[in-house]
């Protein structure tokens, strides 16, 4: 497809595409002549994801470049080159490990990983900006008075494991690796509004079972 066409299937502009071109987060289509290129489903589904980086999570494009270089290394196993997209993502700033509250929350993070045996998550442990975002949200409750430790965090981390089994089910239905990390970005980046409705919509749910209308 030619430019035009790519900006009408993707819904973006021709001025954006040629901005996301320039900045290295789209790949340049194949040359046909001097003034014109073709490009493809793949230029499509990365546009896509671009977006929904940029306009949806309202990430910046420096950090928006970054996870795309990670997603494009194939000298990465799967795993890896999953994770590391994953990691480049934004997170909260990281907690003061000399902060009493810290040490606490990272404590209690970390019994509960063992609890629940995420070894591969507690052998990252403080490497992984997740691990760390996590800590800081367990210590910031804790002095709101809403304390979480770890046998309150594992059933969450339970019902989390049937979350990623789906989204990983769901990843691989995509051709090839890079479609495949491609995917497990957006669903980062998109879906955590829906897994937040989804919660309060099973809150109503339950809340009405329990004790009726």
């Amino acid at each position: 497809m030619r430019l035009a066409e790519l900006s009408e299937a993707s819904q973006v502009s021709i001025a954006t595409i040629k901005y996301y071109l320039r900045e290295g987060l789209l790949a340049p289509g194949r040359r046909v002549n001097a003034t014109q290129a073709e490009y493809d489903e793949s230029h499509l589904r990365r546009l896509r994801l671009v977006r929904a980086m940029i306009q949806v999570g309202r990430i910046p494009v420096a950090t928006v470049r970054e996870v795309l270089r990670q997603v494009d290394d194939d000298s990465l196993g799967r795993s890896i080159r999953l994770g590391a997209a994953l990691w480049a993502l934004p997170t909260a700033e990281d907690p003061d490990p000399a902060d009493p509250q810290v040490r606490g929350a990272t404590a209690e993070v970390d019994r509960m990983l063992a609890e629940v045996g995420w070894e591969h998550a507690a052998k990252l442990g403080q490497l992984s900006p997740v691990y760390r975002e996590l800590v800081g949200v367990v210590a910031s409750l804790g002095r709101l008075g809403y304390p979480l430790d770890a046998a309150e965090l594992a059933p969450y981390a339970r019902l989390m494991e049937q979350t990623a089994t789906h989204d990983l089910d769901r990843m691989e239905q995509q051709d090839g690796e890079v479609a495949q990390v491609e995917a497990a970005v957006a669903a980062a980046v998109l879906f955590e509004p829906v897994l937040r409705c989804l919660r309060r919509l099973a809150q109503e749910q339950e809340a009405i079972r329990r004790y009726g209308l």
